[in-house]
């Protein structure tokens, strides 16, 4: 499973610490709160199950996170795991037919299932039933076995890689958007109260900043800058801190990181278009990483675009490596707009 800038396996618990457990504790993605609000409490009032849940958007926003305090807002028991994991039917029989009554079973990267395994959820979802080869050849059983209602909640960093079947049977579907830096840095107050470090507006509000919009981000930044001002300042994050912390994590003032800076510099050795391999390649990055981490802060933030020939360099990304964007992709960059 791709990983943000920065993780560090050893903060997973950290990070699990300062989930919130309840939707009125959840901090931004107002929308998708409130639509949950309102079914789950529809769902309490017929004590009936959940209906499927499809949560979608860049990793770091709150999928899972919304999967767990959906299952406590239910009452619910909470079975978790991983599209990559379920290799065959029978990983997922031996799953669903373990789920207790209105269970909540949560799929991350769900995109990531074999379409074999993907089938087979399909009368699992809609009936409650499954059906299990028992034996081979011409002695070949199936055994349909029914299920207790449940609910499957799927988390996905790339919806349209799930197909159009597969969709249409999720009920609720949601997507998160990034964070404003203002809902970020409410986060980094609760984040901050609850590491017992204290932190100041202008400290917590500087770290919310580069933080690409992304609540997982902030929390680990957080983390790593609590050490420093554990050791060197008194338990104390001011602005000048933060600055000093997110430097030393390779942070620039525009929450660019090491990699992020390589990527621009690679376009900007080639002075056109670059296909994603290339500047994997180059930069020495995984392509699935590059495509899911990096590149929608760099899109989003305008200092690179895609073109049916590759990646490109925009003048905001030459501006910001301290050159002189080309005539040529100023030109483009007009023309765009214009569109």
């Amino acid at each position: 499973m791709t990983q943000p800038p920065g993780f560090d396996a050893k903060d997973d618990a950290s990070d699990r610490a300062l989930r919130p457990r309840r939707l009125s504790d959840f901090t931004g993605q107002t929308a998708v709160v409130r639509n949950l609000e309102l079914a789950i409490a529809a769902a309490l009032q017929r004590k009936e199950q959940l209906d499927h849940v499809l949560l979608s958007g860049p990793p770091g926003l709150g999928k899972t996170t919304l999967a767990h305090i959906m299952a406590a807002e239910m009452g619910a028991e909470m079975r978790e795991t991983a599209g990559p994991l379920l290799d065959k039917p029978g990983d997922l029989a031996g799953l669903l037919s373990s789920l207790k009554p209105g269970a909540l079973l949560f799929i991350d990267e769900i995109h990531s299932l074999k379409r074999i395994v993907e089938e087979y959820l399909y009368s699992a979802m809609e009936d409650f039933r499954i059906t299990i080869q028992l034996g081979e050849g011409a002695t070949a059983q199936a055994l349909t076995l029914n299920l207790p209602p449940f609910t499957l909640v799927g988390a996905t960093t790339r919806e349209g890689q799930l197909s159009a079947p597969f969709r249409s049977r999720f009920a609720i579907r949601e997507r998160l958007d990034l964070y404003s830096d203002a809902e970020l840095a409410t986060i980094l107050t609760r984040s901050a109260r609850m590491l017992a470090v204290e932190g100041e507006t202008d400290g917590l509000s500087e770290i919310a900043r580069r933080s690409r919009g992304t609540a997982r981000y902030a929390n680990n930044h957080l983390r790593r800058i609590r050490d420093l001002a554990q050791v060197r300042y008194g338990n104390r994050i001011t602005r000048a801190v933060a600055e000093e912390g997110l430097k030393l994590l390779g942070i620039d003032p525009a929450g660019l990181t090491e990699l992020d800076r390589r990527i621009l510099h690679c376009l900007a050795r080639q002075r056109r278009s670059v296909g994603l391999k290339t500047v994997a390649v180059t930069v020495g990055e995984d392509e699935a990483t590059i495509e899911d981490i990096y590149e929608p802060f760099l899109i989003q933030g305008g200092w690179i675009t895609k073109t049916p020939t590759g990646r490109l360099l925009m003048p905001k990304g030459w501006l910001h490596l301290g050159l002189k964007p080309p005539v040529e992709t100023i030109e483009d960059a007009a023309q765009q707009r214009l569109f």
